[in-house]
């Protein structure tokens, strides 16, 4: 039987009340009574204690050694890399065992799911996508699992199902990834995944009648669809059929460009491009809006630089041109005036520019600059209506600028508050365009915006059950380590006292050029509304300032972002926002990279933390599926100087046994293909063996699920009750 500590004092409570009477009565008796009154006490203590101590599952260890440039490491815990074999699935189903007791005997936790699953029951729309006569989008009634696609004539009226994923398995677990809708918005291209997997099977539904044909294309992964302007036809990049064995966790290589015939097998696809002297190059094909050019967009990894390429589909047998040949920068194609290519750039701007080339005069000398570089980073361009529409961050929140083609300023696009901004597509027929702007508490809100007057009127507007009213959001600079100034978000309700006694979250990324900005959760609502604080950081590594403050947080300059990221605790926690006993931290994907690196740097400044989806062993990332391509960012364990700091922080390799550790929930996924599951199975073996404190380290792993794209509704509320119930229990937190 479990303990509580609310019973154990009642307890010790009768015990004295029982001393004192026999005390007076007789004092021998009181005498002996007293000693065993006390041994009695500290018996109960222990059980108590043991009664909070989890028992683990027994968690194997073989001797594997590997050797690194002279420096023997060992892998105690190598055989969980198998995630299909019986003995891990074996440990998988008793560790959830585990969690899933623990998870369930706190009595907060239902409570807390009725609420995100009263907040999470509203209508939210996509921006709308206009394709001949036709507009195409995106709708959830609420607690659906998958949205659904619709097809409307107009944007006044409801639409048609055109396509609905919620029918394609009875779990859910089967998502709508993509799609692509031809030039006349009769054929749409669909991709759908199962159980949360990158791998990507492809088909073409008849817009008019609902009926698929018969083509399926198979194999895609990390690839859209770009029609050409006949219909005829789209081109798509696949990798090479994989095995069952290596399919969720093999690495992959040799993307190839396909192009692929309406009507076709796909055995019968044509090869457009592929490199088999650069096994890890990737491409994109997209097909300009007059239909004349298919820009290549030619990637390696995550690293930002890319190269550009074009091929003129106008002339039969036409060869692929390299307009830009050298990974040097990074290049996003615009659109097109005939001859003349317009790019978002960082060539010679670090927080990027936009330039036009003449492909008949590509040199470099004949670039012609259109919007220069300023002190705000440019995060994304289009044009639209003849019009550059730039969006910019100015200390990670949104400002929004029109110019014309030439670079001229035409006016700034108002927003309703600091938040963020996306959107913006269309066709250079238009005169009006959409975008959906969004805050901390500001729902998702999607706007019509006319390019001739610059008005913005409401086109979607969700209604959350919640008062934006008693929320508060503040922007705070703080100084890291080495003296950087770091801008984080702080949200919570108005009137908190700063006390140091407030519970809590701390969430960060820092990495791959990623920006964090001002963005709605409603189970972020939830965990204001009980009180707690939300912080949020933009940690060197990610893109809100450009190239330079990406390079920042890379590489042998990683330990950058941990520090930033402990700088922000210590200055909560100075600032009275918080204590350690009140903290929590967490991260998902790299941001599980950055929690589990800082729980080891730093165990005594949190109370509890949430790894999700992480990436622990840096010396074996690599190994697995895209891993290789986060090269550009972490380093290479193959390079001794890159390993040096590989292993200085790795989270797997850098947990001591004996520490005392806080509380920890890892999260994960059976069929996370992107971070592949082994990566938290060895770190939470690992970290249970070395706990040398009272806290639960418990790993949660998901099944029917990958590293969250296309998570059923259903299990994102049960996720995110767990996660909140798990706080709730380890920050002590009261909640009404």
């Amino acid at each position: 039987m479990r303990l509580g500590f609310i019973t154990f004092l009642k307890i010790v409570k009768l015990y004295f009340a029982v001393f004192r009477i026999r005390a007076k009565k007789n004092k021998r008796i009181g005498g002996i009574m007293k000693k065993l009154a006390f041994l009695s006490m500290v018996c109960i203590l222990a059980m108590s204690v043991a009664a909070q101590r989890i028992e683990y599952p027994r968690t194997k260890k073989v001797d594997q050694v590997d050797e690194y440039h002279g420096i023997k490491v060992a892998d105690p815990y190598r055989w969980l890399e198998d995630a299909n074999s019986p003995e891990t699935k074996a440990w998988i189903e008793a560790q959830n065992k585990i969690t899933r007791a623990y998870l369930d005997s706190i009595p907060e936790r239902e409570k807390v799911k009725r609420r995100l699953t009263e907040l999470w029951d509203y209508e939210r729309y996509s921006l709308p996508l206009k394709r001949g006569n036709k507009y195409f989008y995106l709708k959830n009634d609420g607690l659906q699992n998958q949205s659904v696609l619709y097809v409307a004539d107009s944007l006044e009226s409801e639409g048609r199902v055109l396509l609905d994923p919620n029918k394609l398995s009875a779990d859910g677990t089967v998502a709508l990834s993509g799609f692509s809708v031809d030039e006349d918005g009769k054929l749409l291209a669909y991709g759908i995944s199962s159980g949360g997997s990158d791998w990507q099977e492809w088909r073409i539904r008849e817009v008019e009648t609902g009926r698929d044909l018969s083509d399926v294309i198979r194999w895609v992964k990390f690839s859209s669809v770009s029609w050409t302007k006949d219909g005829k036809g789209f081109f798509y990049s696949r990798y090479p059929e994989p095995d069952e064995k290596t399919k969720l966790a093999g690495q992959n290589f040799y993307h190839k460009l396909y192009y692929h015939k309406i009507g076709t097998d796909q055995s019968e696809d044509i090869l457009v491009y592929e490199r088999s002297d650069h096994k890890e190059w990737g491409f994109g094909g997209t097909v300009t809006e007059d239909g004349r050019y298919l820009i290549i967009n030619v990637w390696r990894g995550t690293d930002p630089r890319n190269l550009i390429f074009y091929k003129d589909l106008t002339r039969e047998g036409s060869k692929v041109v390299e307009l830009i040949s050298e990974f040097e920068n990074d290049y996003t194609f615009l659109g097109n005036d005939g001859k003349i290519f317009y790019f978002q750039t960082d060539n010679k701007a670090p927080r990027r520019r936009i330039i036009a080339i003449d492909i008949e005069k590509p040199e470099p000398e004949n670039w012609r600059e259109i919007v220069s570089q300023q002190s705000e980073t440019i995060s994304s361009a289009s044009i639209v209506g003849n019009y550059l529409i730039v969006s910019y961050l100015k200390d990670a929140y949104v400002q929004t600028k029109i110019f014309d083609l030439s670079g001229k300023f035409v006016r700034h696009v108002k927003y309703p508050t600091i938040g963020m901004a996306s959107g913006f597509g269309g066709r250079r027929e238009d005169k009006e365009t959409f975008y959906v702007f969004t805050s901390f508490a500001f729902p998702p809100t999607i706007y019509r915006y006319n390019l001739e007057t610059g008005e913005s009127k409401i086109f979607r507007q969700p209604s959350v059950k919640f008062n934006a009213n008693e929320i508060e959001v503040k922007q705070v600079f703080y100084n890291s380590k080495d003296g950087t100034r770091v801008p984080m978000f702080i949200v919570h309700k108005k009137g908190i006292k700063l006390n140091g006694n407030n519970p809590t979250l701390l969430y960060g990324y820092g990495g791959f050029n990623v920006s964090l900005t001002p963005s709605f959760s409603v189970s972020r609502i939830v965990w204001l509304e009980m009180g707690g604080v939300f912080a949020m950081p933009n940690l060197r590594g990610g893109g809100e300032y450009g190239e330079e403050w990406h390079k920042a947080g890379t590489k042998l300059k990683k330990q950058n972002v941990f520090d930033d990221f402990i700088a922000a605790a210590e200055w909560l926690i100075q600032n009275k926002y918080t204590s350690p006993s009140k903290l929590a931290i967490s991260g998902a994907s790299n941001g599980g990279l950055l929690v589990g690196a800082v729980l080891n740097q730093r165990p005594d400044l949190f109370a509890a933390a949430l790894p999700a989806v992480g990436v622990m062993d840096m010396l074996r990332f690599h190994k697995f599926t895209i891993g290789w391509a986060w090269i550009s960012d972490y380093g290479s364990p193959e390079n001794p100087e890159e390993f040096k700091a590989l292993y200085a922080y790795s989270p797997l390799h850098n947990i001591r046994k004996g520490t005392k550790y806080p509380a920890v929930l890892i999260t994960t996924a059976d069929h996370d293909d992107r971070v592949v599951p082994a990566h938290s199975f060895k770190y939470a073996a690992t970290l249970q063996e070395a706990q040398a404190g009272e806290a639960p380290i418990l790993i949660r792993i998901e099944t029917r699920a990958g590293h969250g794209a296309g998570k059923p509704t259903s299990k994102q509320i049960e996720e995110q009750a767990d996660v909140y119930a798990f706080l709730i229990k380890n920050l002590k937190m009261k909640i009404d």
